[in-house]
């Protein structure tokens, strides 16, 4: 059961189709309207890849990851989508195994797209409610996919080493945190 509100999920219904085609319109008419944002440009991410998953955040994986600066995202692919929208692309390789692969993806965009994009994940399915922001999740040919809107912000990451939602989470946990302010850091009124 979703915790989204009513209104939320009739509009889903609502403009499911029309959203649809929208995305798909954007993307050149064959990708899936899950990996493409609306056609307004989004704003450059400052935070580093460094800044928004630091090196601790791996250990939990139980295997040393370097960064792959010569990486490209796959066509069509979110982060394909996300390196138009002036995203930040980051790609990550186990040391032993260089297969193995951790990609992260985040785009500041414009309302709208934002909301296009939560409403394509929202029909699909796979909500996640442990990203503390609106999250989803989907695992496709062993590879597990998490998105999570930390608005403006769109966060995507991939990985075969991503089996459920919450092997994602520190992933997702590290970048939400890098992108939003900490509570600490907000001046007391």
């Amino acid at each position: 059961m979703t915790t989204r509100r009513p209104a939320r999920a009739i509009s889903v219904a609502a403009l499911a189709v029309p959203a649809a085609l929208v995305l798909a319109a954007c993307s050149g008419g064959g990708a899936s309207p899950t990996t493409s944002p609306s056609a307004a440009t989004g704003s450059s991410v400052d935070q580093t890849c460094a800044q928004l998953v630091p090196a601790e955040t791996f250990t939990v994986y139980g295997e040393r990851f370097t960064r792959d600066t010569s990486a490209t995202p796959a066509k069509g692919s979110p982060a394909a989508r996300i390196a138009e929208q002036h995203g930040r692309v980051c790609v990550w390789q186990e040391a032993d195994d260089p297969s193995v692969t951790i990609t992260l993806a985040v785009a500041e965009l414009p309302e709208k797209s934002l909301t296009n994009l939560k409403d394509a994940l929202f029909d699909r399915g796979g909500s996640v409610p442990t990203y503390t922001v609106e999250g989803y999740f989907a695992l496709t040919h062993d590879v597990g996919r998490a998105d999570a809107f930390a608005d403006p912000y769109w966060i995507t990451t991939s990985s075969t080493l991503f089996t459920e939602p919450g092997t994602a989470q520190p992933v997702v946990d590290a970048a939400r945190q890098a992108l939003t302010p900490s509570a600490s850091a907000t001046p007391a009124g």
